[in-house]
């Protein structure tokens, strides 16, 4: 099922599978800002990363000594989603456990997420319960895809990220595997704001950083006015990622990062991970702004 947003100057799709952003566009221009899917290139546009950011060793993760396979980035990305609340304007999802995901993440646990559209901004809230009797371990994050360039003749050498602070940006390498490579990094941004893009920095996989130090981020254009603007709030980590020659990019704040290739340990010792007692909620947000 797709639920449709609307706003004085903008619509937003979201499809119940996934409670994922499929579309994003202003009405003045009819611009759409999200990636289609085509999955000539990726059939995503912009799944929500739970319980894990990236790949676990081995395809499993171990609580208390047992193993459990667990995929990349998760399973509520292929999950349908119950719609709890809707509105011209607002959505909220909800994902809660069952004996599927108890056999793959042994925990209990409601992920509540809150579309809102307010003129040319969509707030995407995330609200994470845990609704055991035990403390729970998980990570969260986004992968929003966007066209780029946002309108034809443009070219990705055009494009570049602006952050809203000077970042020393360290980029991770991630391997065939999408687990970090260790002892593997390279500092690709320095004291700086702007990262320019293209093609040939995704030549080998996805970029990953740790501590970014803004809240905000840009991706905007040389040639065009056209921009999409995210704030984020406990999202802590960032990736970027791009397949080969495809024409959008993925910017994408986390909490959370893939295993190491050599980790051992078991999923409440994975860096960055989130911990909850019985009773207590996590909560983070993304804003998308189109321009």
């Amino acid at each position: 099922m797709i639920t449709t947003l609307k706003s004085s100057t903008a619509t937003a799709q979201i499809k119940s599978i996934g409670a994922e952003l499929i579309s994003f566009k202003k009405e003045e221009n009819g611009v759409e800002y999200i990636w289609n899917g085509d999955a000539a290139y990726w059939p995503g546009h912009s799944p929500v990363l739970f319980p894990i950011v990236c790949a676990v060793n081995n395809g499993e993760i171990r609580v208390d000594g047992k193993s459990y396979p667990l995929k990349n980035h998760g399973f509520v990305r292929h999950n349908e989603f119950e719609l709890v609340e809707a509105s011209e304007s607002r959505a909220i999802y909800r994902h809660t456990y069952n004996e599927t995901t108890l056999a793959i993440y042994p925990y209990k646990f409601d992920l509540y997420i809150t579309y809102t559209l307010e003129g040319n901004k969509l707030e995407i809230d995330y609200r994470v319960n845990n609704i055991d009797e035990q403390e729970i371990f998980f990570q969260l994050g986004t992968h929003p895809a966007f066209n780029c360039p946002l309108e034809e003749g443009g070219h990705i050498q055009d494009y570049y990220l602006e952050f809203e602070q000077k970042e020393t940006l360290e980029r991770l390498f991630m391997n065939k595997s999408n687990q970090l490579v260790s002892g593997k990094s390279e500092v690709i941004l320095e004291n700086e704001q702007i990262l320019p893009l293209s093609y040939e920095m995704f030549e080998e996989g996805a970029l990953v950083f740790r501590n970014i130090n803004s809240q905000r981020v840009a991706l905007k254009s040389k040639e065009s006015t056209k921009s999409v603007v995210l704030s984020y709030e406990n999202f802590p980590y960032m990736g970027l990622w791009q397949p080969k020659n495809a024409p959008f990019i993925c910017v994408e704040p986390w909490h959370g990062i893939a295993d190491a290739d050599n980790f051992t340990g078991e999923l409440k010792d994975k860096e960055m991970i989130i911990s909850l007692n019985p009773g207590e909620s996590f909560k983070s947000s993304l804003t998308i702004e189109v321009n």
